[in-house]
């Protein structure tokens, strides 16, 4: 969990991830193929939770081949100069534990549609027959943030804020600040470089400042939005359209209403939900205590990294079975 003194600007602390990962090419992977054995036999392998999670990130299930698949790569070729850092090595923080001959195809960045062949993604589409796509915790320096939050619900302003990136690409912020972006219950703007409506544009605000606020949107852009994770882990509420895409936060298995406030895609519900939760705060609690307790399943590092090595174990398995 982040403490108070870290909520700010993620780049300020972002050399630590450099300093904890950047050895890990470096270091020999014997040691770490030795412990797999051990690891995977861990007595809560078999536990109900952490089954649902592995074949909920990795829904494959009949064996495939990568020989023919141009962009995939042995472990042993796996390396930096190829890919960007933070997703090789939040990759490679599992791969080192595998034989290095084995295969795998990464695709990285911000992945909106199905690959034709499994692929280890950071993100995928919910809908459809998602399988192809095997989530692994991906970039989470950034997008996997989860926060203390000193400050009560009670304490909080009575209102709705958000700040984000707006582009061509991210049509639903578009749309939604072309209606809100004055609203009375509403603090929101943009805070990037674009050439959209000036009155729009808001300064930044800092994690903690958001935080000062009982509702906090959270929109998607290209893929997830960035900021529901540790909005779900404050004391304020996330309020959201329904998700379109997931990572290794399930936001496939949020319930509306439960975990969150859901709004309508077009947005035209937001002031109403806005005005119901406002005047039954008991509601809203009951919802941030849910969705903290759903934040709770990814706290133990132990067992997120017996997960992420169950899921690639399967997808080698897979493969060796072809």
């Amino acid at each position: 969990m982040l403490s108070k003194k870290t909520l700010g600007r993620y780049e300020k602390i972002k050399f630590l991830y450099y300093l904890k990962t950047g050895w890990m090419p470096y270091f020999p992977y014997e040691i770490y193929r030795k412990r797999l054995t051990k690891i995977i036999n861990d007595p809560e392998a078999e536990g109900e939770e952490v089954l649902f999670r592995v074949n909920y990130y990795n829904k494959l299930v009949e064996s495939f081949s990568l020989d023919k698949t141009a962009d995939s790569v042995s472990i042993e070729n796996f390396k930096l100069k190829n890919y960007k850092s933070t997703y090789f090595f939040d990759t490679l923080e599992y791969l080192r534990y595998f034989d290095p001959q084995y295969k795998v195809r990464p695709l990285f960045g911000d992945i909106t549609y199905i690959p034709e062949v499994p692929s280890i993604v950071k993100s995928r589409p919910i809908a459809g027959d998602n399988s192809n796509s095997v989530l692994l915790n991906l970039d989470k320096y950034r997008h996997f943030q989860f926060i203390s939050d000193a400050v009560g619900y009670d304490d909080k302003k009575d209102m709705l804020v958000w700040r984000g990136h707006v582009s061509a690409q991210k049509q639903n912020r578009i749309d939604f600040l072309q209606k809100f972006w004055n609203h009375p219950l509403c603090d929101v703007g943009y805070t990037n470089d674009w050439n959209g409506d000036p009155r729009w544009k808001k300064g930044w605000l800092t994690m903690a400042e958001q935080l000062g606020y009982k509702f906090i949107l959270c929109l998607e852009g290209v893929d997830v939005a960035t900021n529901l994770k540790w909005v779900m882990s404050s004391n304020s509420v996330a309020v959201s359209t329904q998700p379109r895409f997931e990572t290794w936060f399930m936001e496939g298995t949020l319930i509306p209403d439960y975990h969150y406030i859901q709004v309508a895609d077009d947005f035209s519900d937001l002031e109403n939900k806005l005005q119901y939760y406002r005047q039954n705060p008991e509601k809203v609690k009951a919802i941030i205590a849910n969705a903290q307790n759903f934040i709770s399943k990814f706290i133990n590092k132990r067992r997120e990294r017996l997960i992420s090595l169950l899921v690639l174990k399967k997808y080698f398995d897979l493969q060796n079975n072809y």
